[in-house]
C-alpha cells in the first residue's frame, strides 16, 4: 500500500528542471502550470489561510504577475495608462514604474485592462496590452527599449476584450498571435534586441490562448491556437507546418494553451461546443488519436499534464455548472469527475494541485488517478479571482479586481 501511495503521488511531480523561485511567464516556466520541481508546499494552511506576506492595491486588468530573481511584475491599468511595475518580491515595495497611454474599451464586460501576464527573459521584459501595444523594457530600471503598436501596424482587430495572447521569447524572437489576418500578419516574429519584424505568417485572426514552444524534427517550433485552427509554424522563419482546424465562428473565444502530454504529441481544448483534440504530430502532420465535446472542454483553465493524466475543469466560467475533471491522456477516458466543482484557474507542484477559482475559493489539493482529495481551502481576496497566480519560492501572488496580494503556501 505504501508504495502504490507514493507511486500516485508521483504522478503530480513537477516536470520542469527550472530552479524554484521564478515564475517569469504565463503559467511558469515551461508555460504548462507546473513549478519547478524543487518548489515544496505546505501540506495544509491555518484555518484562516496562508500568512499573508504582502499586500497592494491594482488597476484594472486580468494579468497575473511574473517573477524572478526577486522581482514581480505587475501590469496593470490605472486611468489612461497602462503600468508596469516590478515590486520587491520579499517585501512588496515598488522598484520602478513605467507606463503609456490606452483607449482601449472591451466590446464586452469593462475596465479595459492588459489580460497578458509580462514575459520576463534575461535582463528584459516584455508586455503585451489589451490595444496591441507590444513593449519590451529592461528589468532592472524600466527604461523602455522598444515599442510597437501591433493593432494599428497590421490592421488587427482588437477582439471581445482586447489583445489576449501573451507574447513568447523564442531564442532572438518574441513571437505574437497579432491577428492581422488582411496583411498575411496573423503571427509575427519581433527582434527581442530592437522590435523590427523578422517574419509574419498566415491570415488567422488572433486568439486569447498563449503559443508555447515545441522540439519538431530537431528544430524550435512554435504550437498555436489562434481564432480558428491550430498552427506549428519554425520558429525561426515562420513557415507553416501544418493546421488544423479549431474553433467556431460567433461569439466563441480559444483561450486555454496547449499542453504536450508526452513527446510529439498536443492536447487543446475550448468551450462553446467546440471541445478538444489530441493528436500525434511531427514536423509534417497531426494526427487526432481522440476528440469531441468532452470529457475536457475548458473556456480558459489551462490543463495539468501528469503521469499520462489530464486534469482540467470542464465547462465554463459565465455558465455554471463546471467539473475538475481526471482524463487518461492516451485515449481520452474519463477516470473521475468532481461535479460542481466551480471554474476557475490550476497551477501544480510538489505533487499538489492549487485552484484559484473565480469565486474567490482557494483550493490545495492532492489530485491522482485514484480520486482527489481536498487538503486546504480559504478565501484570502473578497474579488473574482480571474487572473493567473504565479508561484515562486514558496509564495503566490494571486491579484482580483483590486488587491495583489502575496501569501506564505511554502514548506
Amino acid at each position: 500500500m505504501r508504495h502504490a501511495i507514493l507511486a500516485a503521488l508521483a504522478l503530480l511531480a513537477p516536470l520542469s528542471s527550472c530552479p524554484a523561485g521564478d515564475w517569469p511567464q504565463i503559467l511558469g516556466p515551461e508555460r504548462n502550470g507546473i513549478a519547478a520541481a524543487d518548489e515544496r508546499l505546505a501540506d495544509r494552511w491555518p484555518a484562516a489561510g496562508p500568512r499573508e506576506v504582502w499586500r497592494r492595491n491594482v488597476g484594472a486588468g486580468y494579468a497575473g504577475v511574473a517573477v524572478a530573481a526577486g522581482r514581480a511584475i505587475l501590469f496593470h491599468r490605472l486611468a489612461d495608462r497602462e503600468v508596469v511595475e516590478a515590486i520587491d518580491a520579499e517585501t512588496g515595495k515598488p522598484l520602478w514604474k513605467a507606463d503609456h497611454p490606452t483607449r482601449f474599451m472591451p466590446q464586452v464586460g469593462g475596465g479595459g485592462g492588459p489580460l497578458c501576464v509580462p514575459v520576463i527573459h534575461g535582463n528584459r521584459v516584455v508586455v503585451f496590452g489589451a490595444q496591441g501595444v507590444l513593449a519590451c523594457l529592461d528589468v532592472a530600471t524600466g527604461a523602455r527599449l522598444w515599442m510597437r503598436e501591433t493593432h494599428r501596424e497590421f490592421g488587427a482587430q482588437e477582439g471581445y476584450f482586447g489583445a489576449g495572447s501573451t507574447p513568447l521569447v523564442v531564442g532572438d524572437h518574441v513571437i505574437v498571435n497579432v491577428g492581422g489576418a488582411k496583411q498575411e500578419a496573423g503571427v509575427v516574429a519581433f527582434a527581442l534586441a530592437t522590435g523590427e519584424p523578422v517574419w509574419r505568417a498566415t491570415a488567422e485572426p488572433a486568439s486569447y490562448a498563449a503559443p508555447v514552444r515545441v522540439a519538431a524534427g530537431g528544430e524550435p517550433h512554435v504550437l498555436i491556437v489562434t481564432r480558428y485552427a491550430c498552427l506549428l509554424l519554425d520558429a525561426a522563419t515562420g513557415d507553416l507546418r501544418w493546421r488544423f482546424p479549431f474553433g467556431q465562428r460567433g461569439p466563441t473565444v480559444n483561450a486555454a494553451t496547449p499542453v504536450v502530454p508526452a513527446a510529439g504529441r498536443l492536447f487543446v481544448t475550448a468551450a462553446y461546443g467546440i471541445g478538444c483534440v489530441c493528436a500525434d504530430f511531427d514536423r509534417s502532420a497531426a494526427t487526432p488519436k481522440w476528440e469531441g465535446a468532452g470529457p475536457l472542454a475548458s473556456q480558459y483553465c489551462t490543463p495539468i499534464v501528469s503521469g499520462g493524466h489530464l486534469y482540467g475543469i470542464d465547462g465554463r466560467d459565465d455558465v455554471p455548472p463546471a467539473d475538475l475533471v481526471c482524463v487518461e491522456s492516451a485515449g481520452g477516458r474519463e477516470v473521475w469527475r468532481e461535479r460542481g466543482f466551480g471554474y476557475g484557474t490550476l497551477l501544480a507542484a510538489d505533487g499538489k494541485l492549487v485552484a484559484a477559482k473565480t469565486d474567490g475559493e482557494l483550493m490545495l489539493l492532492r489530485g491522482t488517478p485514484a480520486g482527489l482529495d481536498v487538503l486546504a481551502r480559504c478565501r484570502p481576496l473578497p474579488g473574482t479571482l480571474r487572473a493567473l497566480p504565479a508561484l515562486a519560492a514558496g509564495r503566490l501572488y494571486l491579484r482580483d479586481d483590486t488587491t495583489l496580494t502575496c501569501l506564505d503556501v511554502g514548506r
